[in-house]
């Protein structure tokens, strides 16, 4: 683990989605006109015979990934999340998922990451949105290394995935050896008093904050729950049967996201306690990352007291 070293996961995607492009024809890159900020420029250079630019049109694009992908073609549509999930959400319903065909919708600038582009940039509740539609995955990376794998993993597997990326650059935390498997969490340390449940940028957040729970002598299991559908229900069941005390963090609304979700195992559980750490149900704003993370309780020191206050 080499969190000095700092990586957006969208670049990860950006270097894989060129590799996958050059061993199978049948890749295609539906761009939405955002090349730069979404890292697929050199996929466009590389393999301009499997690149499409259908401009600022998300519907359009969606539609066309459909067609693609009805002629046996993977295409990754691209995008930024808030675009990816809400402005094609009913394409995503009505083209892709209910005729459960063979699209990616890959989308940088998840959650707060966007920061100073404001609240219009900043998609909080795109893997909730689209985690309650049949047919569709749900997935994101924790880092540069998870996020090759997942991509890759994505274009292996049949049928529609979401794959969600930070704008911003984040810890690496994996090597390149790490194995990856959608819909199956990695455990990244175990602990017996608390389990912290997290994905994307705010897995750091749980490393550190178990990391200062252990020098007061409490022991947290770590868990990177990097897709949310489908869930890993036996992961969530083992945190709740050996541990019973959980925290998720996420850098997304706590309505209908990771939190929800753990929750839902929970409940139907009938046992565990679930603390929620992630978006407080409000939009972002224009303001540094860190500040709004902070705004949020997204914090390893808010983690740290949370984890406190369930060994009362």
């Amino acid at each position: 683990m080499n969190t000095e070293q700092k990586i957006a996961t969208r670049v990860g995607f950006g270097e894989e989605i060129v590799a996958l492009g050059k061993e199978n024809k049948d890749i295609y890159v539906v761009d939405i006109d955002i090349g730069k900020s979404c890292k697929t420029q050199e996929f466009r250079k590389e393999l301009p015979m499997q690149h499409l630019n259908v401009g600022i049109a998300e519907q359009n694009g969606a539609g066309v990934a459909a067609g693609l992908a009805t002629t046996g073609k993977i295409p990754f549509v691209v995008t930024y999340a808030v675009f990816g999930s809400l402005r094609m959400a009913e394409q995503i319903r009505q083209e892709i998922c209910y005729t459960n065909l063979n699209v990616k919708i890959a989308c940088s600038h998840g959650g707060l990451t966007p920061a100073n582009d404001g609240a219009s940039h900043q998609g909080i509740e795109d893997m909730g949105v689209l985690r309650t539609i049949p047919n569709m995955r749900v997935v994101m990376p924790a880092d540069y290394y998870a996020a090759k794998a997942l991509v890759r993993q994505a274009a292996e597997i049949y049928g529609p995935v979401y794959l969600r990326f930070t704008r911003d650059a984040v810890p690496v935390i994996y090597d390149e050896n790490q194995k990856f498997e959608i819909g199956k969490a990695i455990q990244i340390q175990d602990g017996s008093d608390v389990a912290l449940i997290a994905n994307g940028d705010t897995v750091i957040l749980a490393i550190r904050a178990a990391e200062e729970l252990a020098k007061e002598g409490i022991s947290a299991r770590v868990i990177d729950m990097h897709t949310i559908k489908p869930l890993d229900v036996d992961c969530v069941k083992a945190c709740i049967d050996d541990i019973g005390k959980i925290i998720t963090v996420e850098d997304h609304n706590i309505i209908n996201g990771l939190g929800s979700a753990v929750c839902e195992v929970a409940a139907e559980s009938g046992k565990g306690i679930v603390k929620r750490i992630g978006i407080q149900d409000q939009f972002g704003e224009s303001a540094p990352y860190e500040r709004l993370l902070a705004k949020n309780g997204i914090t390893v020191e808010n983690i740290v007291e949370t984890a406190k206050a369930l060994q009362k």
